[in-house]
């Protein structure tokens, strides 16, 4: 029977220089939502008789994001790369939000955390729906699952 989501997320911790509490947050936030509740059909291993669910390890290199997926006893079924030049300014406008936010969660008023979130939203919808673009003919995915990789994708990118 067809299963077509993540079960099991690794990031290459080597891409990964610097983090701190609140991106290591992010992080496990994300990859529990996604392992609990996604959409992710890689369509040439479906087609070849692989249905799910996936394990699916995530890295950066040389500008691209590697995406090698294999079944769920550990089996590449496969194998991505993603040019990553269409994310860089949402990755670096999603940081600059999101270093404000996490300061004015210490300090701000309510009302000014609420603004800063709803334009933190609207950077990671934005890039979501860039991530579901540059998937289509690749990897059938939702909304939802969308945003939480793009939050992987940019804790690949925190350079310290």
């Amino acid at each position: 029977m067809a299963d077509p989501r993540i079960s099991h997320i690794e990031l290459d911790e080597a891409t990964i220089l610097w983090r701190n509490a609140d991106i290591e947050q992010e992080r496990r936030i994300a990859i529990f939502d996604l392992i609990e509740d996604s959409v992710f059909k890689p369509l040439r291993a479906f087609e070849s008789g692989h249905e799910g669910p996936y394990r699916l390890h995530l890295s950066v290199r040389d500008g691209r994001l590697s995406m090698k997926i294999a079944d769920e006893a550990g089996a590449e079924v496969e194998s991505l790369l993603l040019g990553l030049a269409r994310f860089r300014r949402s990755i670096r406008e999603y940081f600059a939000i999101c270093e404000s936010y996490y300061q004015a969660i210490r300090k701000a008023t309510p009302q000014e955390i609420e603004t800063i979130d709803m334009a933190r939203r609207s950077i990671h919808n934005e890039a979501a729906e860039i991530l579901i673009e540059r998937l289509d003919g690749k990897i059938e995915t939702d909304f939802v699952t969308a945003r939480r990789l793009f939050t992987l994708i940019c804790v690949l990118h925190i350079r310290g």
